[in-house]
């Protein structure tokens, strides 16, 4: 009985932490934030339930209650806990000066992401001042097989993995003018590895064009890639040879600052 009783305790615990976690990403998600009944549908709980799991968790500085608006935010101990990250992955940080230096230089927005599964997911951005940019939560994942960082980063894998990653993700045509054929995007990575650089070339949204190159590690595996990316008015074919230059010059720049060196 007693070994039944700790199994049902354990089972309650994981289900309750699952439920705060899952509840931290809706409120990411909520630039307003969410009402109690917004969470409780959100979670498919009681609005009960879901009072009970915002107060445990709003004692613990992981959500935050505008008492005006009723409405709930994530807190200051959830950003300290993400935080975190940035702390482990300090290249994040002494990356951004160059990305600076790259927006100023290009004149278009820079990014950052990483490889996370079978997806990219942007962790750092510098807009340019331009009306017309691109503009990217920090934490959004992005397509692999469309995106210049995700052509970029999967040109580093071995051509078998770097395939059966996308079989994974999914080929889905987002636009006239995505690759979305296993052969065709072997090509497309073979041409990125002599290159040193890939193109999203309006592949995840017309009118859109990225150029990416990779950041690496002591070993020289890619930790991120970083990009420019812009209206194609501005980020012209024409201008491809100048702008990958400048991208792929930052992104060997943040590999020496961090210590890292490029494959040969």
């Amino acid at each position: 009985m007693e070994t039944k009783a700790k199994k049902t305790s354990s089972v309650g615990q994981v289900q309750s932490l699952t439920r705060a976690l899952t509840l931290l990403q809706c409120l990411s998600h909520a630039d307003m934030g969410l009402a109690l009944t917004e969470v409780s549908e959100s979670l498919g709980l009681a609005p009960s339930t879901a009072h009970r799991l915002l107060n445990s968790m709003l004692q613990m500085g992981f959500v935050d209650l505008d008492p005006e608006t009723g409405r709930w935010t994530v807190g200051v101990n959830a950003f300290s806990v993400g935080n975190a990250y940035l702390k482990k992955r300090d290249y994040i940080a002494q990356a951004r000066p160059f990305m600076k230096q790259l927006m100023l230089q290009t004149g278009e927005t820079s990014n950052m992401a990483i490889l996370e599964g079978s997806s990219v997911v942007f962790v750092s951005q510098v807009e340019c001042k331009e009306v017309m940019r691109m503009v990217v939560q920090v934490g959004n994942r992005g397509p692999l097989h469309a995106s210049g960082v995700g052509k970029a980063l999967l040109s580093t894998l071995p051509a078998k993995e770097a395939l059966a990653l996308i079989r994974q993700a999914g080929m889905p045509q987002l636009t006239g003018k995505t690759i979305t054929t296993p052969s065709d995007y072997a090509q497309e990575l073979e041409a990125i590895r002599k290159q040193g650089f890939a193109v999203d070339d309006e592949e995840q949204s017309m009118g859109l064009r990225c150029i990416a190159a990779n950041i690496y590690d002591e070993f020289g595996d890619a930790l991120a890639a970083i990009s420019i990316s812009g209206p194609t008015v501005r980020v012209s074919e024409a201008r491809i040879p100048q702008l990958s230059a400048a991208v792929i010059d930052i992104a060997n720049q943040i590999t020496e600052t961090i210590g890292g060196k490029a494959p040969s």
